[in-house]
């Protein structure tokens, strides 16, 4: 694995000089334009590969075509397997000037990533880096985050895919890759061509830890609570003021406290107060709705609705303005009846000796919405750690066997001659 290991690294390093921090502000597909500088090196990349089919729309959506080796069977009889990583990293923090470090052999200690500022990666706050001893481990210098979600996605299916065009005497049928813009900010998706990409079904290569396989992911809404205040002299305000700030606090203290991100875990699901504004005369509040049962999620967007209609009986009516987006659903009821997509990759990862940790995400991927658009799509790891901040981190080894999964994934679809997409003969 030593030269597939150099190239994913090699990758690696080279997509995080590119700040393709996208844009939730924005209304432009990309959010941001540097987005389409990274896309338009892994073009020439490709070409440079000697892939097929190379297309970038306008949108910065790029696909490209691994073709078939000689086979026992035509082509046409294997199922066409996708593989899709995002070019964008998160609006958190800053991708800007990444400055990546490789720590060898992780000893088990503090790593300081920035000593002027005294920044310091500890397993005291982060235990998961002991999962990791004895590992190569890439970090940030403490002032952006690296960009492993999702630049190691990218590097690794793009060193699967050349490791297999240089290796034609693994058998395989047409593989086809994409990579699109701001998945970070919900919209990665929204313009993803499914027809055009042509496959059975693919997989998100989006995850973090080794072993981590995910096809059950929150139903998602978001929601805006406007109040309406009324504004008068502090010293004549009785019975006559409406406070807004105050009428938003006591929405907020009317959903259940425990019921919050910081008080929540599995599937359990939660209203995320994601921001709060106001004076006396208006005030917003934002919250993100999360749920992996589709009754429990509906319950918690009727309980917004009720906690509106309680405030505006007790104040004016309305006082109190509730506006809900559906954002995405639960991928489960469309990828698990082709359960054998999951099996696929549990094989692959035993296969390569890692054990599957299949869980849900307690939050969304693209591969979701784009299993409702037809393409049954769940999530492999890629390895990262603490994504979206300033102690992000990923283990050179985890990357070495996501490409590892990706061409056991590959490999099994083309030495099987009875292979084929329909559900009574899955490869």
């Amino acid at each position: 694995m030593d030269k597939k290991q150099d190239s994913v690294v090699e990758r690696f390093l080279n997509y995080v000089s590119f700040d393709t921090q996208s844009d939730d502000a924005s209304e432009t597909t990309p959010s941001t334009d540097k987005q389409r500088k990274l896309a338009l090196a892994l073009k020439a990349e490709m070409e440079a590969m000697g892939l097929e089919d190379i297309s970038l729309d306008e949108h910065a959506y790029l696909m490209a075509t691994l073709p078939a080796t000689q086979l026992p069977v035509t082509s046409e009889q294997l199922p066409v397997i996708g593989f899709i990583a995002h070019l964008d990293t998160s609006p958190d923090m800053s991708g800007a000037n990444v400055k990546p470090r490789i720590v060898t052999h992780y000893d088990g200690q503090d790593i300081v990533l920035n000593e002027k500022e005294n920044i310091v990666l500890s397993p005291g706050l982060f235990p998961e880096l002991l999962n990791h001893l004895g590992e190569d481990l890439i970090v940030t210098d403490g002032t952006t985050l690296l960009g492993a979600d999702d630049k190691a996605g990218i590097a690794e299916i793009m060193t699967a895919i050349e490791y297999l065009k240089q290796h034609p005497e693994i058998p395989h049928g047409n593989i086809r890759i994409a990579f699109n813009p701001d998945e970070e900010i919900g919209r990665g998706a929204h313009l993803f061509d499914v027809q055009k990409f042509g496959c059975d079904w693919a997989y998100t290569v989006d995850g973090g830890e080794v072993g981590e396989l995910e096809y059950e992911n929150f139903n998602a809404a978001a929601a805006t609570v406007r109040i309406k205040g009324l504004n008068v002299h502090p010293g004549y305000a009785k019975d006559k003021m409406i406070n807004a700030s105050v009428v938003a606090n006591q929405f907020a203290a009317l959903l259940p406290q425990t019921e919050r991100p910081e008080h929540t875990t599995g599937y359990e699901g939660f209203f995320h107060l994601t921001g709060m504004s106001g004076t006396v005369e208006e005030a917003t509040l934002s919250y993100i709705v999360r749920d992996h049962d589709a009754q429990k999620f509906a319950k918690r967007l009727q309980l917004l609705q009720e906690t509106t209609d309680k405030l505006n009986k007790t104040y004016p009516a309305g006082t109190v303005t509730l506006e809900i987006k559906q954002q995405y659903r639960n991928m489960r009821e469309i990828v698990e009846p082709h359960k054998h997509i999951i099996e696929r990759a549990e094989t692959a990862m035993k296969q390569a000796g890692i054990t599957p940790i299949v869980r849900p995400i307690r939050g969304g991927t693209d591969g979701a919405q784009l299993s409702f658009k037809g393409l049954p799509c769940p999530n492999l790891f890629a390895g990262g750690l603490n994504f979206h901040g300033r102690y992000e981190f990923i283990p050179i080894q985890s990357m070495e066997k996501a490409v590892e999964v990706i061409i056991n994934i590959i490999r099994h679809c083309g030495l099987d001659p009875q292979s084929h997409p329909q559900e009574s003969a899955p490869c």
